[in-house]
């Protein structure tokens, strides 16, 4: 069973092969998304009998995974179970490291007691992916660094197999990345299930044929990045605007604001300076 956000649904890695549309209609009836969740079944399916269920949804936070996935799951036993979520919860301005431990321990408590072994991952540093500046890339990747801690926890309690994305040096090169540079491309979820299936074979799991690396569609090229963020992420960036912003705005200022003054002083100290 699968369970997580976009990433587990397969968006970056479409049946049909393209490589600049990430709403899914560019897909043929009945493909749409593969991905890594899908790859590493299909590679299963070559040494086992293998029953898959993605519960996975795009947009998916953790408290989201907690609430709707896992009750999806019902309660027969389980022998693998991935749980891949947390980006989600970062970009977002009520972000609660708190909450996101609960919901992932309970998920993960509920998916062992059921004899599942875990599949998760450690995430990346999201911002040199993304090419953002320092001032937003360091509290992001603070944020990111405290749902990796809620993974080392989760994997020093209820062990399983995680896959630290950092280890791999291929995730900071373009072609590993769909045209959004969010999600995984064709040849990153590639890369992903083959990590898995990998370390599953290692320790004891038999899979007569891996998932392949070779990919069939291209990388991004320049032109369909540009294409892509007129299309699709300017909107997109409109839509969240309203959470987006003031989250970036109070991280921008936390960077520089004087030990002991709130958000708003430090706004008012800012000023200040700009006008001396």
């Amino acid at each position: 069973m699968a369970l997580g956000d976009s990433t587990t649904v397969g968006v970056g890695d479409p049946m049909n092969g393209s490589t600049t549309d990430l709403s899914g209609a560019g897909a043929r009836p009945g493909e749409g998304w593969r991905g890594w969740a899908s790859l590493l079944a299909d590679s299963l399916g070559s040494s086992h009998r293998v029953t898959f269920s993605n519960f996975a949804k795009s947009g998916a936070t953790a408290p989201m995974v907690a609430a709707d996935q896992l009750p999806s799951t019902g309660t027969g036993p389980i022998d693998l179970a991935s749980l891949i979520v947390g980006v989600n919860d970062t970009m977002r301005s009520g972000f609660d490291p708190g909450q996101i431990r609960d919901c992932l321990q309970h998920c993960a408590e509920q998916l062992t007691g059921r004899g599942a072994t875990l599949l998760t991952v450690r995430f990346h540093d999201h911002g040199q992916v993304f090419g953002l500046p320092a001032w937003l890339r360091q509290p992001l990747w603070r944020r990111i660094e405290q749902v990796n801690a809620v993974y080392d926890e989760l994997h020093a309690r209820y062990g399983g197999i995680r896959i630290d994305m950092a280890d791999y040096p291929e995730v900071y090169r373009r072609d590993f990345w769909s045209v959004d540079r969010l999600h995984p491309g064709e040849r990153g979820h590639r890369r992903l299930a083959r990590a898995f299936a990998d370390e599953l074979h290692r320790q004891g799991l038999p899979i007569a044929v891996p998932p392949a690396l070779d990919c069939v569609g291209q990388a991004p090229s320049k032109w369909a990045d540009a294409v892509w963020m007129v299309r699709e992420g300017v909107p997109w960036l409109g839509r969240r605007a309203g959470d987006l912003t003031p989250w970036a705005a109070r991280m921008a200022l936390s960077q520089f604001r004087p030990v002991g003054l709130s958000t708003g002083q430090a706004v008012d100290a800012e000023v200040e300076r700009i006008r001396a």
